[in-house]
């Protein structure tokens, strides 16, 4: 009994530690408001399914894209790259992104597509091993892009993150939890397990001539 409860405050601890600590490194380079964000060629826009468990809308979806549209409709950035699951032929998150950008008048020619982004860390590491790009803006959620600027830090990558408007607490609050557990997974990648992404591939040129 006593050993069990030795390890749960152990594992309590890091993983209190995991969070806090990828929040205090990446507060400087987050920004909320397009004017103050500098200008950058590219964009990664991390994905998630456009409806939920109740098959309604999504929020998380719905303001990654909103910000996605301002930042590129401002100038702010000249392409995204939309980086998300698509390991079931039903479930597409990255051509999901690309409909809802195509219908708020974002052409193909800014967009690429990142079908291999099956989590946060594949999609920032993919970035410079696939789309060539040391320097990019992330865009997401705060929680979220906390995450992803801290792996993209802890691997020599310039990001900045963009955070979108965010989601009531009352909607996500499931999301805000397993977070805890995210980041500690994160820890556990950079330090630990030397993760590599699921796959790497064929590198892209951005701003290349693409065809679909």
């Amino acid at each position: 009994m006593l050993i069990s409860f030795i390890i749960g405050i152990a594992t309590t601890s890091l993983v209190l530690w995991s969070y806090f600590t990828i929040k205090k490194q990446t507060q400087s380079a987050i920004f909320h408001s397009i004017e103050n964000l500098p200008s950058n060629n590219v964009a990664l826009v991390l994905g998630t399914s456009p409806w939920n468990r109740k098959r309604q809308q999504n929020l998380f979806f719905n303001y990654r894209i909103d910000a996605a549209e301002k930042l590129w409709k401002s100038g702010k950035v000249g392409y995204l790259v939309l980086s998300g699951d698509n390991r079931k032929q039903e479930y597409n998150e990255p051509l999901e992104m690309k409909k809802a950008l195509n219908k708020r008048g974002v052409p193909d020619s800014a967009l690429y597509l990142d079908y291999a982004g099956f989590r946060t860390f594949d999609s920032v590491i993919r970035m410079k091993a696939v789309f060539g790009q040391q320097e990019f803006i992330i865009i997401s959620q705060q929680f979220h892009v906390e995450r992803a600027l801290f792996i993209a830090l802890k691997n020599n990558l310039n990001a900045v993150g963009f955070a979108t408007r965010e989601v009531p607490n009352r909607y996500s609050m499931r999301t805000q939890i397993r977070e805890y557990g995210a980041r500690f997974k994160t820890m556990l990648d950079i330090y630990l397990l030397n993760t590599k992404p699921h796959f790497l591939g064929d590198q892209v040129i951005i701003g290349a001539k693409q065809l679909d």
